[in-house]
């Protein structure tokens, strides 16, 4: 990529209206807008600031900062939105026509801004927000149905199961009675809580290698619950499968020890998944019996390489072999299909927002570790990260040289603190997926009135204004609109997907923002904010003598002001 990024703008703006070509500097890495390198110290942050408002405040005066702030404003507030270089064409098989064209060079950034879809709150709220309803929405509807599962659903046995992992040494904690064992009662924001009383003494290896088989731990866990749920019904593990079928979701979650355990909806279905009625003697109780004694009885052995067996060693001991089980606390509780739990047990709308909530956090919320991975260990002195974590995180790293744990590719999940399974997984038969979810909620988006749908003039398809296009929801150079189910064509009609042809090809540029429209972005945010709290006060706004339609919320207009206001301050 150049050392600039100018404007694609075209030649029929006159040139004296065309913004310097020195308005937008890439960063230094444009595969990760993140290892940006700060500015020199000589120059502080304020000044920065007022830099990169003046050239905002150029472009407002030539007419192109509106487009720009539509464009940014389409991403939802994303914090690292995905940079594509490409064009998409949309054909009609039919008369060959050419509904739409779009080229990246011709948006008002010269790339197409695609949202990062990042579950980790550390890393994008904006996404893992977005991320955390569709959690709650898919948890909910394996309980009290909707979303292609039916309402009947919420009359079949389920439990919600707390499986923990087992101690590794004594940790600061807050028991229900009594002190800590270091005898101090420690607040809810105390940073010692999980951190070992005597770290010298604590099995760090233990734990890390706990938490690397911690997936292979929860796969043989559900094999041993089948077998109980048959053994309970009196029927064969073959004969199961003809009368009932075990149905789940589960989570992950981290506490503030480093240790995971889950968090998991079980439900009993009919033979043939939510649609069909379980059998008479699917109850409850008899599924909270199997989920403890499955949890009981579940062990797993380490299937690394195992050492050279002494001269003399009896064949097959398996004294030196580690066993990993789980942890005595075990928690199994009956859901009830109302939203007030009073003194009984958990209720479906709690269940859901419980998992959901744990949906977008991981160890470095939790913990105080990593949220993404290390290509060095030296890279660790520069994170400011707990004693605890790094402690862990270099055992993981030290245990990876070790042949035995060669399959469990420790250094490349050191930051997870050695975990490297699904964070959330659930069975086909639970309820619906993320993918459906987000296909409903593109294709109400597409069904709503089209009040942004442009005039011919303004579409690459015979533009002939020379102004950018941007890329707003709703508009033909939306990227989702190429997969949606039906789309708007020039002049404005839906076509079908069946008989549309879409040829697209689009290349990785980079992640982030530039610092100028990272810029933009950060004021477009506090102009939102700034709308959101007019409006709550438009009432006394208007008694104050305002005239009756001014408009509330977000506009250029207002952007424009500010920067210019900026630039000259």
């Amino acid at each position: 990529m150049p050392a600039q990024l100018p404007l694609p703008y075209p030649a029929t703006v006159p040139a004296t209206s065309r913004p310097s070509s020195s308005t937008f500097t890439t960063p230094p890495c444009p595969a990760d807008a993140t290892a940006i390198v700060p500015p020199s110290t000589g120059r502080s942050a304020l000044e920065r600031r007022a830099r990169l408002t003046a050239r905002l405040a150029k472009l407002a005066a030539t007419g192109h900062l509106a487009p720009l702030a539509r464009q940014i404003s389409a991403l939802g507030g994303c914090a690292l939105p995905i940079r594509l270089t490409g064009h998409r064409t949309r054909l009609d098989t039919a008369t060959g026509e050419i509904l739409n064209h779009l080229d990246s060079g011709r948006l008002p950034a010269g790339e197409l801004l695609v949202r990062c879809g990042n579950r980790r709150a550390t890393r994008c709220p904006a996404c893992s927000t977005v991320y955390r309803y569709d959690t709650y929405q898919l948890i909910a509807a394996g309980l009290r149905g909707g979303k292609t599962v039916p309402t009947s659903v919420a009359a079949h046995p389920r439990v919600f199961a707390t499986l923990t992992a087992p101690g590794f040494g004594p940790v600061h904690n807050q028991p229900d009675t009594g002190r800590c064992h270091c005898g101090q009662v420690h607040p809810d924001d105390d940073p010692l809580l999980g951190t070992p009383l005597d770290p010298e003494r604590y099995d760090y290896a233990g734990a890390v290698l706990w938490n690397a088989h911690a997936p292979a731990l929860w796969a043989r866990f559900i094999t041993h619950l089948r077998r109980e749920i048959a053994k309970a019904a009196g029927l064969t593990q073959r004969a199961l499968r003809h009368h009932a079928t075990l149905s789940y979701a589960k989570v992950a979650e981290y506490q503030k020890r480093g240790q995971v355990h889950f968090h998991a909806v079980i439900r009993l279905d009919g033979p043939t998944g939510p649609t069909s009625t379980p059998p008479a003697w699917a109850t409850t109780q008899l599924l909270d019996h199997a989920v403890r004694a499955a949890t009981t009885r579940t062990r797993i052995a380490h299937e690394g390489q195992q050492p050279q067996q002494p001269a003399g060693a009896p064949v097959g001991d398996r004294a030196d072999r580690l066993v990993f089980r789980f942890g005595r606390q075990i928690d199994v509780r009956a859901i009830r299909g109302t939203d007030f739990t009073g003194d009984g047990p958990v209720t479906d709308r709690h269940v859901a927002a419980y998992i959901a909530k744990y949906a977008t956090k991981g160890a470095e919320t939790t913990t105080g570790t990593l949220d993404r991975r290390l290509r060095l260990l030296a890279e660790l002195a520069t994170h400011d990260i707990t004693d605890h974590a790094r402690r862990m995180i270099h055992t993981a790293w030290h245990l990876a040289t070790n042949r035995r744990h060669a399959h469990l590719r420790l250094r490349q999940w050191a930051h997870m603190l050695g975990f490297r399974g699904h964070f959330s997984t659930r069975t086909r038969h639970y309820s619906t997926t993320l993918a459906h979810l987000r296909a409903e909620r593109t294709a109400w988006r597409t069904s709503q009135p089209d009040t942004q749908t442009p005039a011919p003039a303004e579409t690459q398809v015979g533009q002939t204004d020379g102004s950018p296009v941007d890329d707003r929801t709703g508009h033909p150079t939306d990227l989702a609109a190429g997969h949606r189910s039906r789309h708007p064509n020039i002049a404005g009609k839906r076509v079908d997907s069946d008989t549309t042809l879409v040829i697209s090809h689009w290349q990785y540029a980079g992640t982030g923002l530039v610092p100028e429209l990272e810029h933009l972005a950060n004021l477009l945010a506090t102009t939102r904010q700034h709308g959101t709290r007019t409006r709550r006060s438009e009432h006394s706004g208007d008694r104050a003598g305002r005239p009756a339609g001014h408009p509330v919320g977000h506009s250029t207009d207002r952007l424009t002001s500010a920067a210019r206001a900026g630039a000259v301050t």
